[in-house]
Protein backbone atom coordinates (compact mmCIF):
# COMPACT_ATOMS: atom_id res chain seq x y z
CA UNK A 1 0.00 0.00 0.00
CA UNK A 2 1.23 3.50 -0.93
CA UNK A 3 2.42 6.00 1.80
CA UNK A 4 0.10 8.35 2.46
CA UNK A 5 1.10 12.17 1.60
CA UNK A 6 1.15 14.87 4.71
CA UNK A 7 -2.34 16.09 3.37
CA UNK A 8 -3.72 12.50 2.84
CA UNK A 9 -2.97 11.95 6.24
CA UNK A 10 -3.96 15.02 7.85
CA UNK A 11 -7.45 14.73 5.89
CA UNK A 12 -7.65 11.43 7.44
CA UNK A 13 -6.78 11.87 11.31
CA UNK A 14 -9.22 15.22 10.57
CA UNK A 15 -11.91 12.45 9.20
CA UNK A 16 -10.99 10.02 12.56
CA UNK A 17 -11.57 12.81 14.56
CA UNK A 18 -14.99 14.04 13.48
CA UNK A 19 -16.03 10.69 13.38
CA UNK A 20 -15.18 9.99 16.85
CA UNK A 21 -16.37 13.58 18.31
CA UNK A 22 -20.04 12.40 16.28
CA UNK A 23 -19.83 9.28 18.34
CA UNK A 24 -19.03 10.79 21.30
CA UNK A 25 -21.87 13.87 21.14
CA UNK A 26 -24.49 11.52 19.97
CA UNK A 27 -23.75 9.05 23.14
CA UNK A 28 -22.37 11.58 26.14
CA UNK A 29 -24.26 15.18 24.94
CA UNK A 30 -22.42 18.25 24.03
CA UNK A 31 -21.25 19.52 27.36
CA UNK A 32 -19.94 15.96 28.61
CA UNK A 33 -17.69 15.53 25.42
CA UNK A 34 -14.56 17.07 26.01
CA UNK A 35 -11.29 17.79 23.19
CA UNK A 36 -9.35 15.48 25.45
CA UNK A 37 -12.12 12.78 25.36
CA UNK A 38 -12.37 13.10 21.57
CA UNK A 39 -8.62 12.33 21.30
CA UNK A 40 -8.39 9.77 23.41
CA UNK A 41 -11.07 7.97 22.04
CA UNK A 42 -9.69 8.58 18.82
CA UNK A 43 -5.77 7.76 19.45
CA UNK A 44 -4.44 10.59 18.84
CA UNK A 45 -2.71 13.22 21.18
CA UNK A 46 -4.65 15.99 22.56
CA UNK A 47 -2.19 18.65 20.28
CA UNK A 48 -3.73 16.79 16.76
CA UNK A 49 -7.01 17.73 17.61
CA UNK A 50 -6.16 21.44 18.04
CA UNK A 51 -4.20 21.14 14.52
CA UNK A 52 -7.30 20.36 13.19
CA UNK A 53 -10.25 22.61 15.14
CA UNK A 54 -9.28 25.45 16.35
CA UNK A 55 -11.51 24.30 19.37
CA UNK A 56 -15.05 22.51 20.66
CA UNK A 57 -17.35 24.67 19.02
CA UNK A 58 -15.50 24.15 15.33
CA UNK A 59 -15.44 20.77 15.82
CA UNK A 60 -19.20 20.44 16.84
CA UNK A 61 -19.97 22.29 13.84
CA UNK A 62 -17.97 19.70 11.50
CA UNK A 63 -20.23 17.05 13.07
CA UNK A 64 -23.36 19.03 12.85
CA UNK A 65 -22.81 19.52 9.32
CA UNK A 66 -22.09 16.12 8.81
CA UNK A 67 -25.46 15.55 10.82
CA UNK A 68 -27.36 17.98 8.35
CA UNK A 69 -25.84 16.64 5.00
CA UNK A 70 -26.85 12.55 5.95
CA UNK A 71 -30.83 14.38 7.03
CA UNK A 72 -31.19 16.23 3.87
CA UNK A 73 -30.06 13.34 1.79
CA UNK A 74 -32.63 11.03 3.65
CA UNK A 75 -35.58 13.40 3.24
CA UNK A 76 -34.47 13.09 -0.59
CA UNK A 77 -34.33 9.65 -1.21
CA UNK A 78 -37.87 9.53 0.46
CA UNK A 79 -38.88 11.85 -2.36
CA UNK A 80 -36.82 10.43 -4.70
CA UNK A 81 -39.64 8.30 -6.75
CA UNK A 82 -43.08 7.14 -6.95
CA UNK A 83 -46.18 8.67 -6.31
CA UNK A 84 -46.83 12.28 -4.06
CA UNK A 85 -48.44 9.02 -1.78
CA UNK A 86 -45.93 6.92 -1.80
CA UNK A 87 -43.12 9.44 -1.16
CA UNK A 88 -45.16 11.20 1.68
CA UNK A 89 -45.27 7.43 3.11
CA UNK A 90 -41.62 7.25 2.89
CA UNK A 91 -40.98 10.58 4.17
CA UNK A 92 -43.33 9.44 7.34
CA UNK A 93 -41.30 6.53 7.72
CA UNK A 94 -37.96 8.63 8.03
CA UNK A 95 -39.47 11.24 10.17
CA UNK A 96 -41.00 8.31 12.90
CA UNK A 97 -37.55 7.61 13.21
CA UNK A 98 -35.87 10.91 13.22
CA UNK A 99 -38.32 13.10 15.22
CA UNK A 100 -37.30 12.73 19.01
CA UNK A 101 -34.23 10.83 18.65
CA UNK A 102 -33.18 11.12 21.80
CA UNK A 103 -29.09 11.44 21.27
CA UNK A 104 -29.47 14.03 18.24
CA UNK A 105 -31.95 16.00 19.70
CA UNK A 106 -30.08 16.61 22.88
CA UNK A 107 -26.79 17.23 21.06
CA UNK A 108 -28.50 19.60 19.05
CA UNK A 109 -30.18 21.44 22.17
CA UNK A 110 -27.38 21.56 24.34
CA UNK A 111 -25.16 23.48 21.33
CA UNK A 112 -27.88 25.53 20.54
CA UNK A 113 -27.67 26.67 24.07
CA UNK A 114 -24.20 27.53 24.01
CA UNK A 115 -24.52 29.14 20.89
CA UNK A 116 -26.69 31.99 23.41
CA UNK A 117 -23.57 32.44 24.61
CA UNK A 118 -21.64 33.26 21.58
CA UNK A 119 -22.69 35.83 18.37
CA UNK A 120 -20.20 34.09 16.26
CA UNK A 121 -21.80 30.48 17.02
CA UNK A 122 -24.86 31.97 16.51
CA UNK A 123 -24.04 33.59 13.14
CA UNK A 124 -22.31 29.80 12.39
CA UNK A 125 -25.29 28.42 13.05
CA UNK A 126 -28.00 30.90 11.40
CA UNK A 127 -25.58 30.31 7.86
CA UNK A 128 -25.69 26.04 8.54
CA UNK A 129 -29.94 26.70 9.00
CA UNK A 130 -30.09 29.23 6.23
CA UNK A 131 -28.44 26.36 4.02
CA UNK A 132 -30.80 23.31 5.23
CA UNK A 133 -33.95 25.73 4.47
CA UNK A 134 -32.63 26.29 1.06
CA UNK A 135 -31.85 22.16 0.55
CA UNK A 136 -35.77 21.83 1.57
CA UNK A 137 -36.97 24.37 -0.80
CA UNK A 138 -35.41 23.15 -3.45
CA UNK A 139 -36.59 19.87 -2.80
CA UNK A 140 -40.39 21.26 -2.53
CA UNK A 141 -40.42 23.20 -5.29
CA UNK A 142 -38.86 19.96 -7.64
CA UNK A 143 -42.19 17.89 -6.24
CA UNK A 144 -44.02 21.76 -6.84
CA UNK A 145 -42.85 21.37 -10.34
CA UNK A 146 -43.72 17.33 -11.21
CA UNK A 147 -46.81 17.37 -9.69
CA UNK A 148 -48.18 20.56 -10.33
CA UNK A 149 -49.24 21.40 -6.92
CA UNK A 150 -50.18 25.26 -5.91
CA UNK A 151 -49.04 25.48 -2.38
CA UNK A 152 -50.73 28.33 0.08
CA UNK A 153 -47.25 29.65 1.02
CA UNK A 154 -44.34 30.85 -0.81
CA UNK A 155 -42.05 27.66 -0.64
CA UNK A 156 -39.02 29.34 0.68
CA UNK A 157 -42.00 29.93 3.39
CA UNK A 158 -43.16 26.52 3.23
CA UNK A 159 -39.44 25.04 4.04
CA UNK A 160 -39.03 27.26 7.02
CA UNK A 161 -42.49 25.90 8.29
CA UNK A 162 -41.61 21.99 7.28
CA UNK A 163 -37.77 22.55 9.63
CA UNK A 164 -39.34 24.81 12.56
CA UNK A 165 -42.00 21.79 12.76
CA UNK A 166 -39.93 19.04 12.48
CA UNK A 167 -37.46 20.75 15.06
CA UNK A 168 -40.65 21.94 17.39
CA UNK A 169 -42.29 18.20 17.32
CA UNK A 170 -38.32 16.42 17.64
CA UNK A 171 -37.92 17.82 20.77
CA UNK A 172 -41.37 17.80 22.51
CA UNK A 173 -40.82 13.99 21.24
CA UNK A 174 -37.65 14.33 22.87
CA UNK A 175 -38.99 15.52 26.31
CA UNK A 176 -42.35 14.45 26.52
CA UNK A 177 -42.39 10.88 24.48
CA UNK A 178 -44.66 10.88 21.27
CA UNK A 179 -47.08 13.53 22.27
CA UNK A 180 -47.80 14.17 18.96
CA UNK A 181 -47.94 11.07 16.01
CA UNK A 182 -45.37 12.18 13.05
CA UNK A 183 -48.66 12.18 10.73
CA UNK A 184 -48.92 15.84 12.09
CA UNK A 185 -46.52 17.05 10.34
CA UNK A 186 -46.75 15.27 6.77
CA UNK A 187 -50.85 15.99 7.21
CA UNK A 188 -49.55 19.84 7.35
CA UNK A 189 -47.04 19.98 4.52
CA UNK A 190 -49.74 18.13 2.47
CA UNK A 191 -52.26 20.88 3.70
CA UNK A 192 -49.78 23.59 2.66
CA UNK A 193 -48.84 22.13 -0.50
CA UNK A 194 -52.50 22.03 -0.84
CA UNK A 195 -52.86 18.09 -1.58
CA UNK A 196 -55.89 16.69 -0.31
CA UNK A 197 -56.37 12.95 0.51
Amino acid sequence: MPRLTRAQSQARTRDLLTETAQRLFLRDGYHATSLDKVAEAAGFSKGAVYSNFRNKDELCLVVLDRLYAERIAEIARAFAGGTLEDRFRAFEEYAEGMLGDAPRTQFEVEFALQARQNRELQADLGRRDALVVSALEQLIQSQVDEFGLVPLLPVRELARTLLSLGIGLGVQRFVVQDVLPVRVLTDTVRVLLGIRR
